[in-house]
């Protein structure tokens, strides 16, 4: 068995699924558990185990309505747990693999065990495939969990960590819609030091019916709830408040704007 276990919720996007099993590396060493969320529209078994060419098996599990991502995310790490893998990484349905990834990520793991959860820089595009904008990350745990009041500082479908810091910082919680991933990074903050890797290795899609754009202010609101949490009287608090105020507010074409004119 694979030390590597790869969690992709599914809803609704066959194509999708196969644009990010078909992007995996060959020679990559790792299992795959799909998790589809009550789809009307599923994915065929055999066509999803045919476009994976890497090294390793796919699991599938199916959910009996639709039950939002979170619970889709907290079946799929129990389902990896129960199995025993040693490392479990993100990916979402249109979300591309760039080289050896999860190698990569898997030996900076190991190279660095104080560090439990590792992301990467990240490329953005749309749903054909042309660039956006490009996303370069804080690299070191300081300057992650910091700026982590500002916006996530890791990309939900970019990381991988170790599933022992499951034991402490448990699942995905349920209390914070489409900002699930958010509270996520933020309780591993609390016991587990962060990094990010100075590549791209992720390509994700910024897809208009996806949840970052369509619910897009339960999504805000949500992180400014946990910003309060973990509030301090401190520089990046107090910022991070004022500013995912004004993103509350300003509307995403703007701030999508405001990404493309750095590129």
């Amino acid at each position: 068995m694979n030390n590597i276990i790869l969690l992709i919720p599914y809803y609704n996007n066959s194509d999708g699924l196969l644009k990010s099993l078909q992007s995996i590396n060959q020679d990559e060493e790792l299992d795959i558990i799909i998790v589809d969320d009550g789809s009307i529209n599923r994915f065929e078994e055999n066509t999803a185990i045919q476009s994976f060419k890497a090294k390793g098996k796919i699991f599938f599990e199916y959910l009996p309505e639709n039950k939002g991502i979170e619970i889709a995310l907290n079946t799929g790490l129990k389902i990896s747990i129960e199995k025993g893998y040693k490392y479990i990484a993100r990916l979402d349905c249109g979300d591309v693999c760039i080289g050896k990834r999860f190698a990569i990520q898997k030996n900076y793991l190991e190279d660095n065990p104080d560090i439990k959860i590792v992301g990467s820089n990240v490329l953005a595009v749309d749903h054909n495939d042309k660039f956006l904008y490009s996303i370069d990350l804080p690299l070191n745990n300081r300057d992650i969990k910091n700026k982590m009041y500002f916006n996530s500082m890791l990309i939900h479908p970019a990381i991988m960590f170790s599933s022992d810091i499951l034991k402490t910082v448990g699942l995905y919680s349920l209390n914070y819609k489409s900002a699930e991933d958010y509270a996520f990074f933020f309780a591993i903050s609390k016991s587990y030091k962060m990094a990010n890797i100075n590549e791209y290795l992720t390509q994700i899609e910024i897809n208009e019916k996806g949840i970052s754009l369509q619910k897009r202010k339960q999504q805000v609101a949500c992180r400014i709830k946990i910003i309060k949490e973990n509030f301090y009287f401190g520089f990046y608090p107090i910022y991070g408040l004022i500013r995912n105020y004004i993103l509350f507010i300003l509307p995403y074409r703007f701030i999508l704007f405001l990404k493309k004119s750095k590129k």
